[in-house]
């Protein structure tokens, strides 16, 4: 789920004091459309995908649900998937990622509908998810898809109650402001299909990746505080090559940066940062990330 924290907005502060100073009418509008948005039925169709007991397969399904969606870190769906931890969000949110074994998600869900709601953020009942960033991974193919099922059918199941959801009221007028994606299905165009090709250590490949990087990061990378989150959420750092970011590492820094957690000058990175999902990267991704964050424009730290 730490990928899921998207832009806020630069004028949330702006926003609160609306809310607080005459902004009732504004607020229940707002809120109201995010119901209704909330509430819509989406006619996707189920991507043609099923379980594959092929262990070549199985193994890919795992790597991906463990390094490139990062769906084991804690704050998502939790090291055996049966959920994570709450992540509290003042009066924006509060969100749990729900058990996802055969014990839960996983034992209700056709293999078609696990993999329409990881591409397109729609639920079995055809209505959207909240928060679960599948706008990052909707570049996933037919056989990403694929091995992702296949491997979560394996997983041991866990008898485990969801945890608890709750938007606040904030939260539904940024949603719908643009501000902060909590309405997935909305933030996808489903008639689209996106294509990232097979993996390839290039930035072309990379550029898919690093799309889980952008909810911390920003949409340019350069990170400094996101408007409006807690104070229990650390700054997120300038991945860009500027002086006050990356500037001059080596694919060995960055590598030792996702793997050992520790940054060019020695200083251990936050534990908000999901090491234990993007150590697991393999050679070829790393080296598309880094191929990617060398090719983005540099930007000072705080531009987002």
């Amino acid at each position: 789920m730490k990928r899921w924290l998207k832009r806020v907005g630069a004028g949330l502060g702006g926003l609160v004091l609306l809310l607080g100073v005459g902004g009732g009418a504004y607020a229940t509008m707002k809120s109201s459309a995010y119901e209704q948005s909330m509430s819509k039925v989406y006619d996707v169709p189920l991507p043609a995908v099923a379980r594959s007991t092929d262990p070549a397969v199985i193994a890919r399904g795992k790597h991906l649900v463990e390094a490139t969606t990062g769906c084991v870190s804690a704050d998502c769906h939790g090291a055996d998937l049966s959920g994570g931890k709450p992540l509290a969000m003042g009066p924006v949110a509060t969100i749990t990622g729900p058990n996802v074994t055969p014990g839960g998600v996983a034992g209700t869900y056709s293999d078609g509908e696990l993999a329409r709601v990881v591409r397109n953020g729609i639920k079995k009942d055809g209505r959207s998810v909240r928060f679960m960033p599948s706008q990052d991974f909707s570049w996933l193919s037919d056989g990403d898809l694929g091995a992702i099922v296949s491997y979560l059918r394996t997983v041991p199941p866990v008898q485990r109650e969801n945890g608890v959801i709750e938007i606040g009221l904030l939260g539904k007028v940024l949603d719908q402001r643009g501000e902060f994606v909590i309405d997935v299905a909305r933030r996808i165009d489903h008639a689209k299909k996106e294509a990232a090709g097979p993996p390839e250590p290039t930035a072309a490949y990379g550029k898919y990746l690093a799309r889980g990087c952008q909810g911390c990061h920003g949409e340019g990378f350069s990170g400094g505080p996101i408007p409006g989150a807690p104070s229990s959420i650390p700054i997120p750092s300038n991945i860009t090559t500027h002086a006050t970011g990356i500037q001059g590492w080596t694919y060995e820094d960055f590598d030792k940066l996702l793997t050992q957690g520790v940054r060019k000058n020695g200083a251990k990175l936050n534990p908000f940062m999901p090491i234990e999902s993007f150590g697991k990267m393999d050679e070829i991704e790393k080296k598309a990330l880094y191929a990617f964050l060398m090719s983005v424009p540099p930007r000072p730290f705080g531009q987002r």
